[in-house]
């Protein structure tokens, strides 16, 4: 049997999909903003950063509304904001690292989409969060040993996303493929079971 050409892929898993989002999951640095979008791109559905959203709806950064709110509400308006998202159709959404956490946003993505963990080791994730200073709870004299915690903390909850993919330090179209692939394979799975 010959491997599906990349259009063949794309109609077979947005047939599976049907009105299904994909939603990833993971700590800040795994990549799910750049996978999400590769993916997106090779499924031809759009893609939605859900703290890019939450900006938006907002009108401030991330960071502004830790300091002025506060965790809890800046997670309440990320809890709405991607409730909204998964019932607007077949798309690609990628979480901040803590959205996962709630168990309301965790059922709403269940009910309503297919979640994928890009799960990644500490180095890469410390390396890639080292670029940018936009990041409220790394804000701390020891960054690396809140990212130890977020990950004990966070790793088991993630766990109970529909797929894991392990990222690494690969090209993102390699990762992207690892995902399609996994998510072609769950979906038919799903279908499967449907019958």
């Amino acid at each position: 049997m010959t491997a599906p050409t990349p259009d063949q892929m794309q109609d077979e898993i947005r047939g599976l999909l049907r009105d299904r989002v994909v939603v990833f999951v993971g700590l800040m640095g795994a990549g799910k903003t750049a996978i999400g979008r590769k993916v997106a791109q090779a499924l031809g559905i759009p893609f939605v950063d859900s703290d890019h959203e939450i900006e938006s709806v907002s009108r401030m950064s991330i960071p502004e509304l830790f300091e002025r709110y506060g965790e809890p509400e800046f997670r309440a308006l990320e809890q709405r904001v991607i409730e909204r998202l998964v019932h607007e159709g077949p798309r690609i959404v990628s979480t901040g690292g803590g959205a996962f956490m709630n168990a309301q946003t965790r059922a709403v993505i269940s009910d309503h989409g297919v979640s994928i963990w890009l799960r990644a080791d500490l180095d890469l994730l410390m390396e890639r969060v080292a670029k940018k200073q936009n990041r409220p709870l790394l804000k701390n004299p020891d960054p690396r040993g809140v990212m130890r915690k977020l990950m004990s903390d966070r790793y088991p909850v993630y766990a109970l996303a529909d797929l894991t993919v392990e990222t690494r330090d690969a090209r993102r179209e390699v990762i992207a493929g690892e995902v399609l692939d996994a998510l072609r394979a769950h979906l038919e799975g799903m279908a499967a079971k449907d019958e």
